[in-house]
């Protein structure tokens, strides 16, 4: 049996336009980034960052009649949207039937876990931002940029 932590807290969340609610108690169960081919497409980003709450901690508490869901017969994963705004709200697995993953930037509160976990880290595109530094971009207040690498000069051996 596996043993839970004793709920300290309430973290609250919503979609986009606000018509679905939601709320698990604190802490989660776990967080990662997930950088699967299937969540990238799903939620139109490089990754999508989750947290997996214990379903007996998690409650709908507004619009359930706002929720569409969409089945993978592939995978037999199911995945529920906003039906007004589009929003991806939960993620559930057969092989975790007590558990419903939320898209970590749904809920506005603290969820008592840091997303330590990278699943599919093979997949991670080389577009995604990895954390290189970044300077302001002049002229353009609140836009900060990548930097061009300096070209290194070509060293001729033997020229001369």
């Amino acid at each position: 049996m596996t043993k839970t932590a004793t709920p300290v807290g309430v973290s609250k969340g919503q979609c986009l336009c606000g018509k679905v609610g939601f709320e698990i108690d604190t802490p989660a169960r776990w967080a990662w980034h997930d950088h699967s081919a299937a969540s990238r497409r799903a939620h139109g980003a490089a990754y999508a960052t989750y947290v997996g709450s214990w379903r007996k901690r998690f409650r709908i508490t507004k619009g359930q009649t706002n929720i569409s869901r969409y089945q993978d017969k592939a995978t037999s994963t199911t995945r529920s949207f906003c039906t007004h705004c589009g929003s991806p709200l939960f993620y559930e697995r057969p092989r975790s039937p007590h558990m419903v993953n939320i898209p970590r930037a749904l809920l506005t509160g603290r969820t008592g876990r840091q997303p330590l976990y990278h699943i599919a880290i093979e997949e991670l595109q080389e577009w995604a931002y990895t954390g290189e530094p970044l300077g302001p971009l002049k002229g353009f207040p609140g836009v900060v940029w990548q930097r061009s690498k300096k070209k290194k000069p070509i060293e001729h051996e033997g020229m001369f």
